[in-house]
């Protein structure tokens, strides 16, 4: 009978002991927690690293389930997860904010320039005899197109890289247009000569 009551001590021991083990694993599931809000509330991680905030709160929340199931050693393995991915989330948008910066930047220069070659180029058109073109409406477009990169200008000066870089884009589309026309004018034109 002493050996029964032993045997059951020593099982109801490791049984406990056991148990002791398998606590939940609440500092690394509170650093998950604390990594995914950190990512959530970046704006550059959201803008720019969308996919890597929605990784980490996906891990976040299979760490919780495990946890739930008292699969800790799962779920601490979902919070590491969760943490790395948030931590990745703030560093990719953080590079990727400064690549689109610097993108934006360098488009806007170079649109700058191209303005001035199309109103050159207007110019330019004004003085050849008999050219088919209406100036007014080349005029009203290369002012539109101006006045929409000083949008993109000013979306750059608030860090709205994006909308900066697809202004610049418009305008670029823009030019192009304005110049093909005249370039197509200036063709006929000689041609008819």
């Amino acid at each position: 009978m002493k050996r029964i009551i032993n045997a059951i001590i020593v099982v109801f021991g490791l049984v406990l002991a056991i148990s002791a083990c398998s606590a939940p694993p609440t500092e690394e599931m509170q650093k998950a927690r604390d990594a995914v809000t950190r990512a959530e509330n970046d704006a550059d991680a959201v803008a720019y690293a969308g996919n890597s905030v929605v990784h980490a709160r996906d891990a976040l929340t299979r760490m919780q389930e495990e946890a739930d199931s008292k699969n800790y050693d799962t779920a601490k393995e979902f919070a590491l997860e969760a943490i790395n991915s948030a931590e990745k989330a703030i560093a990719d948008g953080q590079s990727a904010k400064e690549r689109s910066k610097t993108e934006a930047s360098a488009l806007l220069d170079s649109v700058q320039s191209s303005l001035a070659e199309t109103s050159n180029a207007i110019d330019n058109a004004k003085n050849i005899p008999n050219i088919p073109l209406d100036f007014d409406a080349l005029t009203q477009d290369t002012n539109e197109a101006r006045e929409t990169y000083g949008e993109a200008q000013q979306s750059f000066q608030d860090g709205n890289n994006p909308d900066a870089i697809a202004k610049g884009q418009s305008v670029r589309g823009q030019l192009s247009d304005i110049n093909t026309k005249i370039n197509e004018a200036a063709f006929d034109t000689s041609r008819k000569q």
